[in-house]
This record gives structure tokens, sequence and C-alpha cells, in this order.
């Protein structure tokens, strides 16, 4: 709801008099300093940290409009954005990709018909079915008949 009051005024104040913005901007910054005397560290929020991130994307002259925090912490909140993205869009499945039981089945039954064939061989063949299965895999999955 907040969000939407501050489209708002923003909004509104694309139609007001420069000497009513000025006075309201020198009123808001003497409260914000009032506020930065009394409240020792501010609880800022996200979506607060993000607004200042945008903000010093797309406006030149946003460090001397900077009174709660420093220009340093902002910076840092972007850099730490930037590093949770990248370890995020980076991170790799983990483990094995799962084996079809159709595959599995296929290894039992050639290595079951063909007791002398070790796993190269049973993974050769496959291959010329158009399966393609590492050896470790087929070592896996083969059935050793013992005589």
């Amino acid at each position: 709801m907040a969000i939407f009051s501050a489209f708002f005024l923003f909004f509104s104040s694309l139609f007001a008099s420069r000497l009513s913005l000025a006075t309201e901007i020198l009123v808001l910054r003497q409260q914000l300093l009032v506020l930065n005397r009394t409240v020792k560290q501010p609880k800022l929020r996200r979506r607060d940290r993000l607004f200042w991130v945008c903000l010093s994307r797309l406006w030149k002259d946003w460090r001397d409009a900077l009174i709660i925090v420093k220009p340093d912490t902002v910076i840092k909140w972007h850099r730490e954005g930037f590093r949770l993205y990248w370890r995020w869009k980076s991170k790799a499945p983990i483990g094995r990709p799962p084996i079809d039981e159709e595959i599995r089945e296929l290894i039992r039954r050639i290595s079951r018909e063909n007791p002398l064939w070790g796993a190269p061989r049973i993974q050769s063949e496959l291959r010329l079915l158009g399966f393609n299965v590492a050896e470790k895999t087929v070592a896996k999955y083969r059935v050793i008949l013992l005589r």
C-alpha cells in the first residue's frame, strides 16, 4: 500500500510548482535528520533495499539524497544481489541423471543372454541401439551369473 502512495505522490509532484517541491524536500530532509539522530539503526526491508539498488542504477545523483544509509551500503547490497543471482543461475543439478527402468531391464536382459560379455561390450551394443549409457552404469546394472 505504501508503494501506491509513493507513486501517487511522485505523479502528483510532476504537476506541483518548483517552490512547493523544494519546500517539501526541505521538510522531509529535516524530518530525516531528526529521525537519524533519534534512531540508532533503522530497519530496512528487502523492498527498501531493492528500491535503493534500482535507483542507484537509474539516477546519477542518488548518493546526495542518501541520509539513512551510506552509499557504500547500497553498493554492497547491489553486489550481494548480483552474487546471489549468479549463484542461483550457476547451480548445477546434484547427482547423476536417473536411468530409465527400460534401459536397466535391457542391460540385465543382454547380460543374462550373453554371460561372457563384459560392461564395455554391452555398452557398445547399447550405443548401436541408440542408448548412450556410461560403462560404469552398465557395470552397475549388469547381471553376473555364477557358475
